[in-house]
């Protein structure tokens, strides 16, 4: 799943895409690099990042969905919003990707179920202006795991097929960057769900800071080495897809990885 953040304040590339033809531009590259799905978001959930309203989102995202699927790109909406991703789907899109796993607005569910699309559900506790007020946790791969059975709950509740659902751990969403490893030393806790899982590292902040020299985290466009390392354990632990920058590394790793499993079955 290759990122298009159509946003002037995205922490890895805000702004780079932010121009329509830009951003168009980018997907079909992305599909180029061997990204299967293109994720457009309109809306930065960077930690601290301020709310845009639903008229500016979809502004920013539809003509740039109705370009990439009128030439045939997969696109997935990345929005919290029921009103973008009804109209998003309208122009084309095919997967609602949701980060707060229909928590930011009771009516996401119900237009995820009537349009019959796979659904990310990910793990959410709080909008990005407080969501790192809330990090505590007893044991955060149980309580994580025991959250996001009852988001799951609420999403069949609503209608949506079971076999419609993609589950997202939600890497540094009310997490600290300890919290995150946990997260992915225990990846099979969130395949045993059932469910498709997306798992999404991409050069966030974590990475950074175990890159970190003297102190100071490794700048964002330079942790895409530890992205590609991380995409490698996510297609060992059986992950349907990861959510990054700069599809062809990914995309790479997940070929070395279909490889040794073909070469595992024949040894068995």
């Amino acid at each position: 799943m290759g990122v298009v953040n159509v946003t002037p304040d995205s922490f890895s590339d805000g702004g780079r895409w932010f121009d329509t033809d830009t951003a168009i531009a980018h997907g079909h590259e992305l599909i180029e690099q061997g990204a299967d799905i293109v994720d457009v978001g309109g809306e930065s959930t960077r930690p601290g990042a301020v709310r845009v309203d639903a008229e500016e989102e979809q502004r920013r995202v539809l003509p740039v969905i109705r370009a990439l699927s009128a030439a045939g790109a997969v696109v997935s909406i990345d929005t919290m919003n029921a009103d973008t991703a009804e109209r998003a789907l309208s122009a084309g899109a095919r997967i609602v990707n949701d980060v707060s796993g229909g928590r930011a607005d009771a009516r996401m569910t119900a237009v995820a179920a009537m349009a019959r699309v796979p659904f990310v559900v990910m793990h959410w506790r709080a909008h990005s202006a407080q969501m790192q007020q809330h990090t505590r946790y007893e044991d955060v791969v149980a309580d994580v795991t025991e959250e996001l059975l009852r988001q799951l709950d609420d999403a069949v509740a609503a209608g949506i097929d079971p076999a419609n659902i993609i589950v997202d751990p939600g890497l540094g969403f009310s997490k600290t960057g300890d919290q995150n490893w946990e997260l992915l030393a225990q990846l099979e806790a969130f395949t045993a769900l059932g469910h498709p899982l997306l798992v999404a590292a991409s050069r966030k902040r974590f990475l950074g800071d175990v890159l970190a020299r003297d102190g100071v985290p490794r700048p964002t466009d330079e942790r895409e080495d530890a992205t590609v390392a991380l995409t490698t354990l996510a297609a060992l632990a059986d992950a349907w897809a990861v959510r990054v920058h700069a599809p062809r590394p990914s995309a790479d790793a997940v070929r070395v990885v279909r490889r040794l499993r073909q070469a595992e079955r024949l040894e068995q």
